[in-house]
């Protein structure tokens, strides 16, 4: 595994711990292409946090505003340049966050999607356990898959739904990589106990 995408079925599910967990786990570098709001904690920060001794690539964008990167850059008066998100080089893999969904836009033409396409790596999709996740879930592997999108597989997060987490890859016809449970407290120590339960080696 060289690099590897991770997006989400909506916004706020905990995709940045997800990708805590994934690179201290998988001793990967982690990069946030587009960082929109920069007022509370940046997702870069989280991972710094959460998996200490990670390699924290700088983002391309650091907009002000937290909001769809679209909007965000236009407020700030920045346009965001798909030239410019070239995945950082270095030894090991390397795990990329994108912002919110997978069809949430970059600008006025493009989308993430579009721009995960255009990288070629697979893709974890985050998503929520809770009501309303099978139809969230399988438009955005309708969406990546339209697009010749890998998915390396989908990764839960929340309680425990047997049915959901079931059903969602079966229908997906994807890998259910594991399920990450709201931590209390959220610490390196607990996110590394989380993650112990996750089919790691799948995306080795």
């Amino acid at each position: 595994m060289k690099a590897l995408i991770v997006t989400g079925t909506d916004t706020g599910i905990g995709k940045t711990i997800l990708c805590a967990g994934l690179s201290a786990a998988l001793m990967a570098r982690y990069w946030k292409p587009v960082q929109a709001g920069l007022e509370e904690e940046t997702d870069s920060e989280t991972i710094a946090r959460l998996a200490p001794g990670t390699l924290i690539h700088p983002e391309a964008y650091r907009l002000i505003t937290p909001a769809s990167p679209h909007l965000a850059a236009r407020i700030d008066g920045v346009m965001i340049a798909p030239a410019r998100l070239t995945p950082p080089p270095g030894a090991g893999p390397l795990i990329i966050e994108g912002a919110g969904g997978a069809l949430v836009p970059l600008s006025e033409t493009r989308l993430y999607a579009d721009q995960f396409a255009a990288w070629g790596l697979p893709v974890i999709i985050a998503a929520r356990t809770q009501l309303g996740t099978i139809n969230h879930s399988l438009l955005t592997i309708e969406a990546l898959r339209a697009r010749a999108i890998p998915i390396a597989g989908i990764a839960f997060i929340g309680p425990a739904e047997p049915e959901t987490e079931r059903i969602i890859p079966a229908l997906g016809q994807t890998r259910h990589l594991g399920r990450l449970p709201h931590l209390d407290p959220l610490t390196p120590e607990t996110l590394a106990a989380a993650m112990a339960d996750f089919d790691l080696e799948a995306l080795r």
